[in-house]
């Protein structure tokens, strides 16, 4: 069994780290600074548990999925359907792709490109590339992916490699409870450059993201998705279990990166518009991200 990374950034070196730790092959395709630390030192594996460097392959280049039984999808959501083309021409007919990434359209994305199987998944973890070939993990890492005929196997390496892993029948409401609580977090603490729980220290922000909370559900009724579970508390709840995080998209607006906003508050908002359903909240934090953005 081997096992690609396509955009080794914090999610995918996690994961990836995380199986090749368990003794699977697992090669890492992403930017050159990392490539090369990793492929000189090792990928540091910085974990709330343990601190080790992990010796696998990295590269630079898409053919490098050539070999894949296995391809965990984890570049940005702007860049789903570019890398698909990229690494189309590559990859095995019986190929099986993951995407952990933000948002609910990517799968769609990579589908519309692709004709290998794509499950979709929910990612729960706090992780940043805190230097070159150096992954620093914050909390959690857990994963929740869609049922299909490979899932269960997938699901046996990830648990093998010690990440929790939940096969789901409505990966779609999974997906959105993701994304509201995504869209209560992300622009706040890329506005204000803080993380989660120092966020809900200041007076009104509490009552700001309940106010996103309720017009996220709002459109999703429209949509006729279920959020499951008590999506209010579960946002609250992040507070405490990522309290030390920086949202991706805080770390993308500090360094000047493209970011997710349009596939988070964007996706809401467009979603509202087509369903006749107003998104004040969701509207004024996607254009303040806008506004922050360093071009």
């Amino acid at each position: 069994m081997h096992v690609a990374v396509v955009g080794a950034g914090a999610v995918g070196c996690y994961f990836g780290g995380m199986l090749a730790r368990s003794g699977l092959s697992v090669t890492l395709i992403g930017r050159p600074l990392h490539v090369d630390a990793i492929q000189n030192n090792g990928l540091r594996l910085d974990t709330q548990s343990f601190d080790e460097k992990v010796a696998l392959n990295a590269s630079t280049e898409p053919n490098t999925v050539a070999d894949a039984d296995v391809v965990l999808f984890c570049v940005k959501s702007i860049d789903s359907l570019s890398t698909a083309q990229r690494i189309a021409p590559y990859l095995k007919p019986e190929a099986v792709l993951l995407s952990l990434q933000n948002g609910v359209e990517n799968a769609d994305m990579i589908r519309s490109v692709l004709t290998q199987q794509v499950i979709a998944s929910v990612v729960y973890v706090a992780t940043e590339m805190a230097g070159p070939g150096h992954l620093k993990h914050f909390g959690r890492g857990e994963l929740v992916i869609a049922q299909s005929p490979a899932s269960e196997s997938i699901a046996t390496l990830f648990e093998r490699a010690g990440v929790p892993v939940e096969c789901v029948a409505d990966v779609r409401g999974a997906q959105w409870a993701k994304l509201i609580i995504n869209c209560a977090y992300n622009a706040l603490s890329a506005i204000a450059q803080k993380p989660y729980a120092a966020l809900v220290e200041v007076a009104g922000v509490s009552d700001l993201m309940t106010e996103v909370v309720d017009e996220c559900l709002r459109v999703a009724a429209a949509d006729g998705v279920t959020v499951p579970g008590d999506i209010h508390a579960a946002t609250r709840r992040i507070a405490q279990t990522m309290a030390g995080q920086y949202s991706s998209t805080a770390q993308d607006v500090a360094r000047g990166k493209p970011n997710e906003i349009d596939y988070l508050n964007g996706y809401v908002v467009r979603r509202g518009r087509e369903h006749g359903i107003a998104t004040p909240i969701n509207q004024t934090l996607l254009t303040l991200v806008k506004l922050v953005e360093k071009h």
